[in-house]
């Protein structure tokens, strides 16, 4: 079946679309989502915005979770600002043993090079024909880093080192036989606007408000705009933005704004898309002479399942003793490390004492003091006694749940 083209589809094509959001990634739980939760108002456009037929909310919903775009090829700009700290000569000051001269690993390995994404402004190529070929390239000014999967290969390569990083997809199946790809390492870091938005939008609960706020235009096409908002106060996240292409359902762009205001801290969109199938030869891949290849462990069905946590109940089985305090947005995850708390240069820490001293405020409450690391999203508090308190809140929400701990 098509993705939805209006939304004067039958009822019969609704309840085909609600059936085939089981194969995709935003759960069908999404679908149900409480109608007081969801916008009712329709969209309207603004001065300037395209002029699209009226969609509520909850249709624009179901039109992401009908979307089966399978072919495309397109740019994403991607910056993010977490407001992390300038670590300056860091590296040069311990020695260098962060640097790209260690035997032990690959500079081409997806694992470490693609978080790189964390942070700044960056410009990725991607591609996708089906569920065994997809290409994403990572374009710096004088160098790419491109991870491809074509069916049972997974090839990563970094033109800067002229290094390669090689795996078998074991759990690979062909579209012939009806077989789904599953994750490979290139999609630990989300890296585009459907995944961030697939992300997102797994936190639609009774605790958030989704609305339609008009339409813009993105990368040429005509698109609907879904609002994200915590409905309760404690959270760092102010809003999340994603624009949802008016044709196919596919999210063309993801922002999300922080409480406290300023730039977003991710801003990842498409400047150019294109839907016809990629060329055979862009999933194609054979090391230059000279590469230095290093072979990967072989990718698994079960490795492929456990590349990314699905949500907080799996996150826990993972963590050990992990307690989840409160829910939705202002949720903070709790936990004992079972040591001593972050050194410090009151404990005799000397300079790493005072240089992570920098890096964060000192907190006292009933639960004694501790130390809070913050970015613009995600703060963490670390007590003395070694306790840590994390997640998309406050400062001030981080000591009041450490002080009811107690």
């Amino acid at each position: 079946m098509a993705p939805y083209e209006s939304d004067d589809n039958t009822n019969e094509d609704l309840r085909t679309g609600r059936r085939k959001a089981a194969r995709y990634v935003v759960p069908v739980a999404v679908l149900g989502v409480a109608a007081a939760t969801i916008g009712l108002v329709p969209a309207f456009a603004g001065s300037g915005d395209p002029d699209l037929p009226e969609v509520t909310a909850q249709r624009l919903i179901e039109k992401i979770a009908a979307s089966d775009v399978q072919q495309l090829s397109g740019t994403v700009k991607i910056s993010t600002d977490l407001g992390l700290p300038n670590l300056g000569g860091l590296e040069s000051s311990l020695g260098g043993g962060m640097g790209g001269g260690d035997d032990s690993g690959s500079s081409a390995d997806p694992s470490s090079k693609l978080m790189e994404l964390a942070s700044g402004t960056h410009t990725v190529r991607v591609a996708a024909d089906g569920e065994g070929k997809q290409k994403l390239s990572l374009l710096d000014k004088a160098s790419e880093y491109s991870v491809i999967h074509n069916g049972d290969e997974v090839w990563a390569y970094d033109s800067a080192s002229n290094e390669a990083y090689h795996m078998k997809d074991a759990s690979a199946g062909s579209a012939e036989k009806g077989g789904k790809g599953g994750k490979d390492k290139s999609e630990d870091m989300p890296a585009t606007p459907k995944e961030l938005a697939d992300e997102a939008l797994k936190a639609a609960d009774d605790t958030t408000s989704v609305t339609v706020d008009g339409t813009a235009q993105v990368a040429g096409r005509d698109a609907y705009k879904l609002l994200i908002k915590p409905k309760g106060s404690g959270s760092t996240v102010g809003a999340i933005s994603i624009a949802v292409d008016a044709k196919t359902g596919l999210p063309l762009k993801f922002t999300l704004t922080p409480a406290s205001g300023g730039a977003a801290v991710v801003d990842a969109g498409f400047t150019k898309v294109d839907f016809s199938q990629p060329a055979a030869s862009t999933f194609e891949f054979s090391p230059p002479k000279g590469t230095k290849v290093t072979e990967g462990d072989e990718l698994t069905a079960q490795d492929k399942g456990e590349a990314r946590p699905k949500g907080g109940e799996d996150l826990g089985k993972e963590l050990e003793g992990l307690n989840v305090i409160g829910e939705g947005w202002s949720s903070i995850a709790q936990f004992d490390t079972g040591g001593e708390g972050m050194p410090s240069e009151d404990s005799g820490a000397g300079d790493a004492g005072r240089f992570l001293d920098s890096l964060g405020d000192q907190v006292t409450g009933k639960f004694g003091s501790g130390t809070v690391f913050s970015t613009r999203l995600v703060n963490a508090l670390i007590t003395d006694d070694g306790k840590v308190y994390a997640g998309a809140v406050t400062k001030d929400a981080l000591v009041k749940a450490a002080n009811a701990a107690e």
